[in-house]
């Protein structure tokens, strides 16, 4: 069993907390954008409230621990431990209410290099508790744009867990999908998952436009999210996400492994 004290270690020994990789000047480029409606950086979340540069900033102080000083404008950002853990209790205890009630779930990453292990072992866990891992829409074609433009990518499933590849690719080595921040990935699975008859998921698990693309169309949805990514927290603070943990998301995979015994361990689950 990995203590609270081991693993506040480990977030600051592996910058998944602390002072982390994502700069200040990353951060607040984000907050800029989301209080400009930047669809980019809105992942797929249509925020109620107004939100300026400045109010974001305070909210990501409050959610992350990020210094709240506008003058303070480089350097590395900063997220706090204790905030991280906290939040990693709430996810944990999510994941323990929908497997006591053996719910449907989806899952699904836009950082697959990263993040793919961490969402996967959940999956395996939920589903030996019980619940309904779903992969609706697996090799449907998703249009996404890019910074290059227009491209099409399939959505697949390894693990139990949705990603996007390009046309064609076949994972070899480490090749597990593509980066993406969109939510047209989730509203497609979402979408076949209706179309189907099946169960639609009573918990969606996972980052970027996968969390902020679920919960704006009302299914729970909990996930990772960095300092440069307000909408998520934006999500929660109006009440569309439900957890959001605040961490450094583009670390070492194997950096997240704590990460997972610790959050199965609150959550009564075995992996």
């Amino acid at each position: 069993m990995l203590s609270t004290g081991a693993l506040r270690a480990h977030l600051l020994a592996a910058r998944l907390a602390g002072p982390v990789a994502t700069s200040r000047e990353e951060s607040l480029r984000s907050y800029r954008l989301f209080a400009a409606r930047d669809p980019r950086i809105l992942l797929g979340l249509d925020p109620e409230w107004s939100w300026g540069a400045g109010d974001l900033l305070r909210l990501m102080a409050d959610k992350c621990g990020v210094s709240d000083d506008p003058r303070h404008t480089t350097g590395a950002d900063v997220i706090d431990p204790e905030r991280t853990l906290a939040a990693l209790d709430a996810f944990a205890e999510r994941l323990r209410e929908a497997a006591g009630r053996r719910v449907p779930v989806l899952l699904g990453t836009g950082h697959p290099h990263r993040l793919l292990g961490f969402y996967a072992a959940l999956a395996e866990a939920l589903s030996a508790a019980g619940c309904t891992i779903l992969t609706p829409a697996q090799g449907c074609c998703v249009d996404i744009t890019t910074r290059f433009g227009l491209r099409t990518y399939n959505l697949d499933y390894v693990r139990g867990v949705a990603l996007v590849r390009e046309p064609g690719v076949r994972p070899t080595g480490s090749e597990t999908g593509a980066h993406s921040h969109s939510p047209l990935p989730v509203r497609r699975a979402l979408a076949a998952q209706a179309e189907s008859g099946g169960p639609l998921p009573e918990l969606v698990i996972g980052d970027h436009g996968w969390v902020c693309g679920a919960g704006q169309l009302g299914f729970e949805a909990i996930g990772l999210a960095d300092t440069d990514d307000p909408a998520l927290f934006v999500g929660e603070a109006e009440g569309r996400v439900s957890v959001v943990v605040p961490l450094d998301d583009a670390v070492r995979s194997d950096y997240y492994r704590p990460l997972t015994r610790y959050v199965l361990n609150r959550a009564c689950l075995s992996q």
